[in-house]
């Protein structure tokens, strides 16, 4: 088994790297979208109950984890679950750990190099060429459009950018925990943060942009993100929910018809809205990283007597300022100002992201500037979290095979190439990047996380567990939290993946007096009448890297048996 000799040099370096796994593009795109579409000031409330018993909940828990397991000399998922249940059954558990922050790299450097493209291109002027139609743009750059149609390499292609992140990402992570990913992150993190701060400056100026528009304001604005009413669109035949929107004036035309009619909803009626919960609760999966299995790689590299406690809450509390402080009071505000309610709803992440942000700062004096500092700011964003994907993976090849790290980092690097280059060529609708978004970046980290919970709170102990967690601890987890983490939390991600997979999977319409149920495109692709042939091979392609993991726990498992004979031995 390789010798693993490195360890952060500082509790700010851990921090910010922790930090810099979370901030990534969920908080600037994902976020306000989110909170636009399902009521702003209802789900804000969604969203803080989420992080209260599932966020900090699972924080702590792989903090603390992560820091044990790394007293047996474990950085990897499987390995501290090896070491902490001692079963032969134990690695494989934590064979999602390998496969979900791999997996997401292969596609999330792809969105990586999106960002970094738009930054240069809004420089160069190109993003607010007079008459440019950014739904064309975004098709041709990102491939869209059609499969294999991004493979160029012209500033106006996605190729030259793809390349030039996949090389930073791997040089980076190839220097190793404190030479690369916390120096990037001390420098990445304060870097965003204070561009970020730059352009709310910007947005929050703004006033009324359009005098002939007065109600487009950027008080109107931060009202459409925080407000907590909302309205119901009914099918007028049946009385059935079909569609929920912040306000009226969201409401697309097609719903303005004698087919459907309307119903104002106040805070409770918003607040019984399953689809409300889960949007919230998968909000802040993604955005605390929580089931990535990045955190608890990260804190098994610190000492016995590091603080986790105070270290974990801090974590969180950068993420939650730039998701709710800057994220938030940014991207919906801007938008609604320039383009009003309608431009923001239903855009969804990429949407919002890449069609209608280059759009309003096309608008805005200094536009090209805020542009291009918008999507550098995304970039920062994004390399720190995918650099936090990659040493996971680093990790268990490196404890599990016996291999030194520049073959570790090979052997990682081809395996990603192929999936990124799987992704970049089958790039029509996004289909290979959003099927395997759905399967591995959604439903297996509800899996992991779920899992991470119950060996906290059941295995090693809710008492073993509070006292490991406190060793060297600054402050003291609230005993309400004993509670949380052992029945709460559990309970509350079961019921959420019952729920996201009975809407996701099964088209459940959440009605319980008149239940339909109509698969979702993510089965139909797969077994209905017309299955899509990138889908299926999306799906192969997570089956064989899941095979090709567990081959490689298996592996593993071999090595740290004997090396478990031979402490034992020397006992």
């Amino acid at each position: 088994m390789a010798k693993i000799q490195e360890a952060w040099s500082s509790r700010l370096g851990v921090i910010l790297a922790v930090a810099g796994s979370a901030v990534g593009l969920g908080n600037f795109l994902r976020f306000p979208g989110q909170a636009a579409q399902y009521g702003g000031g209802a789900f804000m409330i969604a969203y803080f109950v989420s992080l209260l018993i599932v966020g900090i909940p699972i924080c702590w828990t792989e903090w603390t984890l992560g820091r044990y397991g790394g007293r047996f000399g474990f950085h990897s998922t499987s390995g501290i679950f090896h070491a902490l249940l001692r079963k032969p059954w134990g690695k494989y558990l934590g064979v999602i750990g390998f496969i979900v922050p791999v997996m997401i790299y292969m596609y999330y450097v792809y969105i990586e190099a999106w960002c970094l493209g738009y930054a240069v291109n809004a420089l160069s002027g190109r993003l607010s060429e007079p008459g440019i139609n950014y739904g064309e743009f975004f098709g041709r750059f990102t491939g869209a459009g059609g499969d294999g149609i991004a493979l160029h390499f012209g500033l106006g292609d996605v190729g030259i950018f793809l390349v030039l992140v996949y090389l930073l990402n791997f040089f980076f992570i190839y220097r190793g925990i404190t030479k690369g990913i916390e120096t990037v992150c001390k420098i990445a993190m304060p870097a965003l943060i204070a561009i970020a701060i730059i352009i709310l400056v910007r947005v929050l100026t703004l006033g009324t942009p359009d005098a002939a528009k007065p109600d487009q304001n950027v008080i109107n604005g931060l009202g459409f993100m925080w407000n907590p009413s909302s309205v119901a669109v009914l099918d007028a035949a049946t009385g059935t929910e079909v569609a929920r929107y912040p306000d009226a004036a969201a409401i697309p035309a097609a719903y303005q018809t004698e087919a459907f009619t309307q119903k104002a909803l106040n805070l409770w009626q918003t607040l019984f809205n399953p689809q409300l919960w889960l949007a919230a609760a998968g909000q802040i999966f993604f955005s605390l990283s929580v089931g990535f299995g990045v955190i608890i790689t990260y804190a098994s590299y610190l000492r016995k007597k590091d603080d986790v406690v105070l270290s974990g809450l801090t974590a969180s509390a950068t993420n939650e300022f730039c998701e709710v402080g800057l994220g938030g009071l940014i991207t919906v505000p801007a938008a609604f100002m320039f383009l009003g309610a309608a431009g923001i709803v239903g855009q969804g992440t990429f949407g919002l992201g890449f069609n209608v942000l280059p759009e309003v700062f096309a608008r805005m004096p200094g536009g090209q500037i805020f542009a291009s500092s918008f999507f550098l700011l995304l970039f920062l964003a994004a390399i720190t979290s995918s650099l936090s994907m990659l040493q996971p993976g680093i990790a268990f090849l490196e404890e599990g095979l016996g291999i030194e790290r520049k073959a570790s980092v090979a052997l990682l690097g081809l395996v990603t190439a192929i999936g990124t280059m799987f992704v970049w060529y089958f790039s029509a609708d996004l289909k290979a990047l959003d099927t395997i978004d759905f399967w591995v970046g959604t439903v297996m980290l509800f899996v992991q996380a779920t899992i991470l919970i119950i060996i906290f709170g059941w295995v090693v102990g809710i008492e073993k567990g509070w006292q490991i967690a406190h060793e060297g601890a600054e402050m003291r987890i609230p005993d309400i939290f004993k509670v949380i983490i052992k029945y709460i939390t559990p309970a509350f991600l079961v019921a959420i993946f019952v729920m996201f997979t009975l809407k996701n999977v099964f088209g459940w319409n959440f009605s319980f007096s008149a239940p339909e149920f109509n698969p979702t495109a993510y089965v139909q692709d797969l077994v209905g009448d017309k299955p899509n042939h990138v889908a299926r091979l999306s799906v192969g392609l997570i089956a064989i890297m899941t095979v090709f993991s567990l081959l490689l726990v298996n592996i593993a498992g071999k090595v740290w048996a004997k090396r478990d004979i031979i402490e034992k031995e020397n006992h």
